[in-house]
């Protein structure tokens, strides 16, 4: 890379998780990984560790608006990225500082934590439903977060289908509802974009150390698009690469609770050899 180059660019907007598995850190970890420079811009800190959140520190939506103000208006984006967004003043005030910019939009709706406990009000899901899912290139729910957007269970590859029709019907390009908790052996993500309904099959693997995965997931699917791949294109690499990350830390002991990924898997330090 010669100085005159730029290189691609893509914006988080999300939670910090001090335990560095989910949220920004993920996204930043998995934008490195694809060879993307990752800008970010926090909703909320946290003080998690592997086991449980122990507290939680909402910023002023203002605050978040600038923070996405001034990384755009500076560097740009090719690709942009929302995940823990909490609630309704928030997702308006993000809404409104990214109307400005034609960068693809990736909408991860983190509306429930890892036990499908609700994070965010129906003042919130009205929000994204509103200002953001009709400017997105994509939506990626996964099962507990599609059944509360669409008020119908989820839990089959024929509800997934349904599902992401429905929410087709909010505004986004694409839909990709997310298989990973189907029950089963096998597992399956479902891209819809208006006309095909796309079964992906993806590989179980075990999920000891699985935080983060919906965070990394989506955040690779961000990075690929701003690396110019086409959406289909750009879910498929995300799936590879989570199912890699996950593959790399089986063996991986991090705290008490559940692990994370190993986002770097495949890259040996520089300079390791001495």
């Amino acid at each position: 890379m010669t100085a005159s180059t730029s290189p691609r660019r893509a914006l988080a907007i999300g939670a910090s998780d001090s335990s560095g598995a989910a949220g920004i850190q993920a996204d930043l970890k998995t934008f490195e990984a694809r060879q993307v420079y990752g800008l970010c811009a926090l909703t909320a800190l946290t003080a998690q560790d592997s086991a449980r959140i122990h507290g939680l520190q909402v910023l002023e939506a203002g605050f978040v608006a600038a923070q996405v103000r001034v990384v755009l208006a500076d560097a740009g984006a090719h690709a942009i990225k929302t995940g823990m967004l909490l609630r309704r003043e928030i997702i308006d005030a993000v809404a409104l500082n990214l109307a400005s910019t034609d960068a693809p939009l990736i909408i991860d709706p983190v509306l429930v934590d890892g036990r499908g406990r609700a994070l965010v009000d129906e003042a919130g899901i009205a929000a994204y439903r509103e200002r953001l899912f009709p400017r997105a290139l994509i939506i990626t729910p996964n099962l507990h977060e599609a059944e509360l957007l669409t008020g119908q269970p989820v839990a089959t590859v024929r509800a997934m289908r349904g599902a992401a029709r429905a929410l087709f019907d909010l505004g986004p390009r694409y839909v990709l509802v997310k298989g990973g908790h189907l029950a089963g052996g096998d597992m399956v993500d479902v891209l819809f974009d208006g006309r095909d309904l796309i079964e992906m099959p993806i590989e179980r693997l075990p999920s000891a150390n699985a935080r983060g995965a919906g965070c990394t997931f989506a955040a690779c699917i961000t990075a690929e698009v701003a690396r110019g791949r086409d959406v289909a294109d750009a879910v498929r690499v995300a799936q590879r690469y989570l199912a890699a990350t996950l593959r790399g830390a089986l063996d991986w002991r991090i705290g008490e609770g559940r692990g994370a990924l190993f986002h770097a898997v495949g890259r040996p330090p520089l300079f390791d050899e001495g």
